[in-house]
């Protein structure tokens, strides 16, 4: 007796173990691409954590090497150097003679007796008060990923231009995902003139090609930076979720247990976000995942256009616009550092999104 209470206690707590997340993990942990995709996506939110600390890229703005430094990979490969160009005036060396020195010095005292400089007391106030020293930092001459043109680290900047792209990608993700949940949501949950106002302004959004949308609210906000970026991204980006939540909310506002809320006299703003939401949150799950690998590219498209970081900032579209110039002279390492970068964080995302969709989809679930 003892034996059949605790196994039928333990086919209850095993069926309880197996609820819809549950189901959902165990699917996805036998997806290797999905788990492959995983790992490299949580290295690159690991980096961008420690980029956004200062513990990696903080010095990412100095000039630590000559400019246009070529790549040398950490001593794996060889760089020829960099032709320096002089002036001619400094090429020639001129041996100047007792009668042109003699001259100068009549010049300078001449100067000196005529010209009164307003801020020699007061340099020279702030010199017995404070001692100058001046330090010259040797400049590398060559880079593991090259310098640009300024002698910046590259590898430094795609780093931090990591954290600026998938910064921007995410937040204008769960923007973009929060308003199109909730205007479908009410939508689909109420219908009737809500939803007939809510698919007008849905249409509106449609009906502009999606670029010449975004440049027209950047131009309307007529500033530049992460924040300026994210808002564009995600007050233009909602129509896609907008137009599926809806259509799950009237699916889901049918079913049995959402007329037994309504019976036991439930509010609607409860039934919506805390009865039908968790039935839908995998939905919205997979398209934030799904927007946040079209904001970073969005992202990148702004910044080379130049709508997008401001000049002291950087990311992976702002080094694509630096590069294209550098291109042209065969320094070719700052477009493949973003470039690459940037094709293995979104090839890796839409993978993590596939796998995401395949285990949360119920359909699949049943048929297997």
């Amino acid at each position: 007796m003892t034996e059949a209470i605790l196994s039928s206690v333990t086919t209850v707590a095993e069926k309880r173990g197996n609820g819809f997340w549950s189901l959902a993990w165990q699917r996805f942990r036998d997806d290797r691409v999905g788990l492959v995709s995983l790992v490299i996506v949580a290295a690159f939110l690991v980096v961008v954590l420690l980029s956004a600390t200062g513990l990696v890229a903080g010095n990412w703005n100095q000039e630590v090497a000559i400019h246009d430094a070529p790549p040398d990979l950490w001593g794996l490969l060889k760089p020829a150097a960099p032709a320096v160009v002089e002036n001619a005036m400094h090429q020639e060396q001129v041996t100047p003679t007792a009668e042109s020195i003699e001259e100068w010095k009549n010049i300078e005292a001449m100067l000196s007796a005529t010209v009164v400089d307003p801020l020699a007391d007061t340099l020279q106030a702030l010199g017995a008060d404070h001692e100058t020293v001046a330090v010259v930092k040797e400049k590398r001459a060559s880079l593991p990923f090259g310098g640009d043109r300024w002698g910046r680290d590259v590898l430094s900047k795609t780093i931090k231009g990591s954290q600026t792209s998938i910064i921007v990608g995410l937040s204008a993700a769960l923007l973009a995902t929060l308003l199109g949940t909730v205007l479908g949501a009410l939508a689909g949950y109420y219908g009737g003139r809500i939803d007939d106002a809510l698919n007008w302004f849905y249409n509106v959004f449609s009906a502009i090609p999606y670029l010449l949308l975004i440049l027209a609210v950047a131009a309307v906000l007529q500033q530049r930076g992460v924040t300026t970026v994210i808002l564009i991204l995600g007050l233009t980006g909602w129509s896609g979720v907008f137009r599926l939540i809806r259509a799950e909310y009237i699916k889901h506002r049918g079913r049995e247990y959402v007329q037994a809320a309504h019976a036991f006299g439930v509010p609607n703003r409860r039934i919506l976000f805390f009865h039908i939401l968790p039935n839908v949150f995998h939905v919205v799950l997979v398209n934030i995942s799904i927007l946040a690998v079209g904001f970073i590219k969005a992202e990148v498209i702004l910044s080379y256009l130049g709508f997008g970081v401001k000049v002291d900032e950087v990311s992976w579209g702002s080094m694509l616009n630096d590069a294209q110039g550098e291109l042209i002279l065969g320094r070719w390492w700052e477009l493949v550092a973003a470039g690459g970068a940037m094709a293995l964080l979104v090839t890796a995302f839409s993978l993590l999104t596939d796998a995401m969709r395949d285990a949360m989809d119920p359909k699949i679930q049943k048929a297997s």
